[in-house]
């Protein structure tokens, strides 16, 4: 069988055509077999072609040719101080190593030592096809940053700097065309293409007299400037010693960390900018376990939140910018961008999109109007994905461990972001290890913590599987009587006051619409209640393999997968934390089984000081203004 432009060909064996059908012209076919035995012939036609200007492409003038776009066809030519090869391609006029020869590649990575690396500027207007594409290597350093970058990597061949947002582009591996900018284009950049030239000098034509009065000269002023070294330097310390602050405050305005070259960093900003974005740190947002929350406006009017870290034992400069370079690189449409960042003295600030609705909780648990059920179930889909991403998306695997409302923030429009991922990284081994015990907040804990097991991504599943019944009630799971008998309207089972323990009753006894807020006033059926129901409950069980993955939530969530049924034998835990929630809390760590009833408290949310510290990603807003990461 074959397709061709007149139709569809069915060959015998013998080569004979037995079957020939007429099909409409098309450039695109696809031919599938279903499994009734049912055979189709798709044609597709082209919808969308990009780019449309073949000065967009990569090779039209071939290497370091300048496109001109014209309004039928474009020109080629060279750019000011480069000529024409017979291969096409543009080399420098002054007769240096070409950038994309062998020589350069191998002298760049120090092959010849008597080959020194020199730039040749680029004329006005031009660019570089790929920038229109690319991230930039680096954000907020001035040019002679962005030439030392290119300088110390064997494979840049030159490099184009952008004024307006400080931004240095690298040109790797092999050099493309270039391309002349429109005139009605604003944004300005500068460009620079590497090229190695002979390195030695010319001999000294000076007589012995020069040379006998250096010799004489040379040992005094290298004594000299070493005692004013010296002198300098014990002067500094001491008053270093004598101010404990003079290190943050002789900070250099400048030094937001861009001393440190990383490619893949979000752009730095200096503390006084943070100040002045910040209004002195007035607008306080929120509050968490690494520090305050503030509201601020960048000079181009961005609307941002500022997170003011405040642990003691973070990571030197080096080390925080390394994963900040990987929490800033992660780009999802349901994870809160991260914007930038202050690495200056001790100081460490963290720069994030703002989100103008608030976190989760607000709404969910607020006095507002109720959420409606679609609206629910939205933002549980967008969190799951969001989550999913995390742990098999990105190119380093995040475990988020304080899943919670808190954390799921809001934004008009619909959006849905989780917040504070990663930021456990940022820690400095010894101030992780306070938290190998718990990690987390009480009340959203999985089991594993209490028993030491293997943390994985199963533990995020937990937390968002009580999410998800929060999401379903319209309150928090753990209920006091003091909550104008909150206890008593929970359901008739022996849950009490613990949620996740009604939850379960009801599944057994199939009474799911009773589950439902009751603000919803019968907008919700009930199948679809127990559909979130049952998906929270397998989240819920005990063992972390019977869980399902967060892609597999997705799924389910959004309806392409059929929603699991609760091993309930997994889930015989909760009846013993529901016990745990409605007696007296014993102290963790007292000995013998007050240790296990204790931190099953913990677990349950019971117990308000089991896990105080363990909030360590988190922020709980006050009512000031909007939370944010």
């Amino acid at each position: 069988m074959a397709t061709n432009i007149t139709g569809l060909n069915l060959y015998s064996t013998e080569g004979k055509v037995v079957l020939h059908v007429v099909l409409p012209t098309s450039d695109f076919r696809i031919v599938k077999l279903d499994s009734t035995g049912r055979f189709h012939v798709f044609s597709y036609s082209a919808e969308f072609t990009a780019p449309t200007s073949s000065c967009d492409l990569p090779f039209p003038c071939q290497s370091l040719g300048v496109c001109t776009a014209g309004a039928n066809d474009s020109t080629c030519s060279c750019p000011a101080r480069f000529v024409h090869l017979e291969s096409g391609n543009c080399s420098p006029a002054n007769g240096s190593l070409p950038p994309s020869s062998s020589s350069t590649s191998s002298a760049s990575c120090g092959g010849d030592s008597d080959l020194a690396t020199s730039y040749i500027q680029l004329g006005s207007g031009i660019d570089y096809f790929a920038n229109k594409f690319a991230s930039p290597a680096t954000s907020g350093n001035d040019i002679s940053a962005c030439q030392n970058l290119c300088t110390g990597n064997c494979t840049c061949l030159g490099f184009f700097y952008r004024n307006s947002s400080k931004s240095c582009y690298l040109m790797r591996n092999q050099l493309g065309s270039l391309f002349k900018r429109n005139a009605g284009e604003t944004w300005s950049s500068i460009g620079y293409i590497k090229t190695l030239v002979s390195g030695s000098s010319p001999p000294n034509s000076g007589g012995t007299s020069k040379t006998h009065l250096i010799a004489i000269l040379l040992p005094t002023v290298a004594a000299f400037l070493l005692s004013f070294v010296v002198v300098t330097a014990g002067i500094i310390w001491w008053k270093r010693s004598n101010d404990p602050s003079d290190d943050d405050e002789s900070t250099d305005e400048n030094d937001g960390g861009s001393d440190i070259l990383i490619p893949g960093l979000p752009t730095r900003f200096t503390y006084k900018e943070l100040e002045a974005a910040t209004n002195y740190f007035r607008n306080k947002i929120g509050s968490g376990g690494f520090g305050a929350v503030y509201k601020g406006e960048l000079p181009d009017r961005t609307t941002v939140a500022v997170k003011r870290i405040e642990c003691a034992g973070l990571q030197g400069r080096k080390e925080f910018c390394t994963e900040i370079a990987i929490i800033g690189n992660i780009r999802h449409v349901n994870l809160v961008r991260l914007r930038g960042f202050c690495a200056q003295g001790s100081r460490r600030l963290l720069v994030y999109e703002y989100m103008n609705r608030s976190s989760l909780d607000r709404s969910l648990f607020g006095v507002g109007p109720a959420l409606e059920w679609q609206e629910r179930v939205d933002i549980a889909g967008g969190a799951a994905r969001g989550l999913a991403y995390l742990h098999a998306g990105c190119d380093h695997k995040i475990i988020h461990c304080d899943v919670k409302p808190e954390n799921i923030l809001l934004h008009d429009g619909g959006q849905v972001k989780i917040s504070d991922f990663g930021l456990a990284k940022l820690l400095s081994p010894e101030q992780s290890g306070l938290f190998t015990t718990m990690r987390g907040t009480r009340g959203y804990l999985a089991p594993e913590w209490l028993t030491n097991a293997a943390i994985s991504d199963r533990t995020d599943v937990y937390s968002f599987g009580m999410v998800l019944l929060e999401i379903v009630h319209g309150r928090k799971n753990r209920s006091g009587a003091s909550e104008e008998g909150e206890e008593e309207e929970e359901g008739s089972g022996s849950g009490g006051g613990y949620f996740p323990l009604v939850a379960l009753e009801g599944h057994e006894e199939g009474r799911y619409l009773q589950l439902a807020d009751q603000r919803l006033e019968g907008r919700v059926r009930e199948e679809e209640v127990a559909r979130v129901v049952k998906l929270a409950l397998c989240c819920l069980h005990e063992e972390p393999r019977l869980r399902p993955s967060m892609a597999v939530v997705v799924g389910m969530l959004e309806g392409n997968m059929e929603v699991w049924e609760p091993k309930v034998e997994s889930l015989n835990f909760l009846r013993l934390y529901g016990r745990g929630f409605m007696e007296p809390p014993a102290a963790v760590g007292g000995g013998g089984g007050s240790e296990r009833v204790g931190g099953v408290a913990a677990l349950a949310g019971g117990d308000d000081t089991a896990s105080r510290t363990s909030a360590v990603t988190g922020h709980v807003a006050d009512g000031s203004g909007s939370s944010n990461s």
